[in-house]
């Protein structure tokens, strides 16, 4: 018998193994899968023939004979480590569960949109949406047909896991004010529900404590920390809070770059905790969302619909902690 597929060029099929043990599809099949049936000879020939055939299972027609993916699709933002933390927390928290995750980037050339369509025609079952800036209305066509869970973000009538930003932030700002930090900076995420929060939450804190906070308008990226140096440095901030680690970086990049007088002036604190903020030379302070919690409660989340039949939509949120690194310090 030949060692090769069946097919030329093509993978080894279940029906090539078959034909090298000697037994029927069938009992190849109960035999890779260790169900019972099969002699034991059976077992060790169809195993040896898979073994140098090199044979592997098709996991995806596996789960469209039983009409099941079991497949969770997640978008993400690969330049923001915090999402590739995340990612790999959820597909953690999804094995747990019994289920795979499928992530696709959200990129310029193929934005968010995009994205959930190459999931859906993947067949995932349910979408984990990680920082979504879809249109709610959109969020909830899209619910009707496949349970969506936002991570990070609030929609109505939609499941949500999150932190609490006010809570968030109020740490931030206490933190920096019990170092003696009196005029303190927001370097702003744009125009994001959640960077709306963080701006907010930023102020009602500062406000609460009888301080005249600055706002920068910015994005969730290193280019808006670098380009909000000159307004922070010339409103004689010395406390600056960053919508995103990302931001923050930028912003101490351009600041140690503008000389040590002016880098050693600001105490900088980032949001999320991400991989950035942990790098040697970086040491931010940062507010922590534990992706680990995050991704265990999404999943969870998406079970409940999938597997559990709950209807109504849950709002999880989740207690953020400061982690305090070199990048804050007395004015």
């Amino acid at each position: 018998m030949s060692g090769a597929s069946s097919r030329p060029g093509g993978r080894p099929t279940l029906a090539d193994v078959a034909e090298r043990a000697g037994v029927s599809p069938g009992t190849a099949s109960l035999a890779l899968r260790g169900a019972a049936g099969p002699s034991a000879a059976s077992v060790e020939r169809v195993r040896a023939a898979a073994s140098a055939l090199g044979y592997r299972a098709d996991r995806t027609a596996s789960r469209l004979a039983a009409r099941r993916t079991r497949l969770l699709g997640v978008t993400l933002t690969i330049r923001n480590t915090f999402h590739a933390e995340l990612a790999e927390a959820l597909q953690d928290a999804a094995e747990d569960a019994g289920y795979q995750v499928l992530l696709h980037p959200v990129t310029a050339r193929r934005g968010e949109a995009g994205a959930v369509e190459v999931l859906l025609d993947s067949r995932c079952e349910a979408l984990l949406l990680l920082g979504s800036e879809l249109p709610s209305s959109q969020l909830a066509a899209l619910d009707a047909h496949d349970p969506v869970v936002l991570v990070g973000r609030r929609a109505p009538g939609l499941d949500v896991v999150r932190a609490d930003e006010a809570a968030g932030t109020a740490l931030v700002v206490e933190h920096l004010a019990e170092l003696g930090h009196t005029r303190l900076a927001h370097v702003s995420g744009g125009g994001s529900e959640v960077a709306h929060e963080r701006r907010d939450g930023f102020l009602a804190a500062a406000r609460s404590r009888g301080l005249d906070p600055l706002v920068v308008e910015g994005s969730f990226s290193e280019d808006a920390g670098a380009a909000a140096v000159a307004e922070v440095l010339a409103a004689g901030a010395t406390g600056v809070f960053a919508a995103n680690d990302r931001v923050a970086v930028g912003l101490l990049d351009a600041v140690r770059g503008a000389g040590p007088r002016e880098g050693a002036a600001l105490s900088v604190v980032g949001y999320d905790d991400s991989p950035l903020a942990r790098l040697g030379h970086v040491r931010l302070t940062s507010v922590s969302q534990d992706p680990a919690a995050l991704a265990a409660a999404a999943v969870r989340t998406a079970v409940e619909r999938l597997d559990g039949g709950r209807e109504d939509p849950v709002d999880v949120v989740l207690a953020p902690h400061l982690v305090v690194r070199g990048s804050t310090g007395r004015p």
